[in-house]
């Protein structure tokens, strides 16, 4: 038996598929498709409680805010 310390404390993503399949809708999310998946995950593990994922949801928010306002000043630059 392996000791605890060695076992992974993060279970592997139920949509970890997602990031891998030719899925334009999660290459389209960027860097943010990590944050959507878990979201995603959370509402898999919660029944869809959208109460219990705000953390998920927030984060997911916050990604897609700092995208716009970094593609904004990349349009600004050229």
């Amino acid at each position: 038996m392996e000791p605890p310390s060695s076992k992974s404390t993060h279970p592997p993503s139920i949509h970890q598929s997602d990031l891998d399949d030719e899925d334009d809708n999660v290459k389209q999310l960027d860097h943010c498709a990590i944050l959507y998946l878990a979201l995603q995950d959370c509402l898999v593990n919660t029944n869809r409680n959208w109460k219990s994922c705000q953390p998920e949801v927030r984060a997911l928010k916050a990604c897609h805010e700092k995208k716009k306002i970094v593609q904004k000043e990349d349009s600004a630059h050229n």
